[in-house]
């Protein structure tokens, strides 16, 4: 079944979708477009590995965002527009939008209530956050507890509050393209 959804990309991916006719996002690019890359792609390359060899193409080093809502997505730029696709549903992954904050964050996702009041009376204990411990070289039994909650961002029965969902696909096909949005006000149909 086909899906609508929306992603915000720098300009140079509809660039490489017009002249290649696909988009996949690779290391080069990421350390280019991305400012902190070096703490970001700590959870990006956490996030490359869970997923089973099958389901990327072999050339794409990192996932792509999309929001299952118009409304949801970052507000458009003539540098960063907005491209709205349809593609088939099973190509996409969901994504718990709490959970991976909580990535992002290099936080732990605990299992419940008190697996979190065990965890931070742990690391309150050191004096440390979880942050802390991620970004450290020193507490190597800790990070590893922490990255390896991470793979609860697959496990539907934990909650961080909220089910809000992101999807994530791992190539971008010039014939998804339905639109490009440069603006709040721009109609611009794409790649005919």
């Amino acid at each position: 079944m086909d899906v609508m959804v929306w992603t915000r990309q720098h300009i140079s991916v509809i660039e490489d979708l017009e002249q290649t006719g696909r988009y996949v996002p690779t290391r080069q690019r990421i350390l280019k477009d991305i400012d902190h890359h070096d703490l970001v792609l700590i959870a990006y390359d956490w996030l490359r590995e869970q997923v089973p060899a099958d389901k990327k193409p072999k050339d794409a080093d990192y996932p792509i965002w999309l929001s299952p809502t118009e409304a949801a997505t970052m507000i458009p730029s003539p540098t960063h527009p907005i491209l709205e696709l349809v593609i088939d549903a099973e190509l996409i992954t969901p994504i718990n939008i709490n959970k991976w904050g909580a990535i992002l964050n290099f936080s732990y996702i605990p299992l419940d209530e008190a697996d979190e009041r065990r965890h931070r009376d742990l690391i309150d204990r050191y004096g440390l956050s979880d942050a802390k411990i991620v970004m450290s070289r020193f507490y190597p039994e800790l990070k590893q507890k922490i990255i390896d909650s991470w793979r609860r961002l697959f496990d539907p029965t934990i909650s961080l509050g909220g089910d809000a969902y992101y999807g994530l696909i791992w190539e971008i096909d010039r014939d998804w393209i339905r639109r490009i949005i440069r603006s709040k006000d721009d109609q611009e149909v794409a790649c005919d």
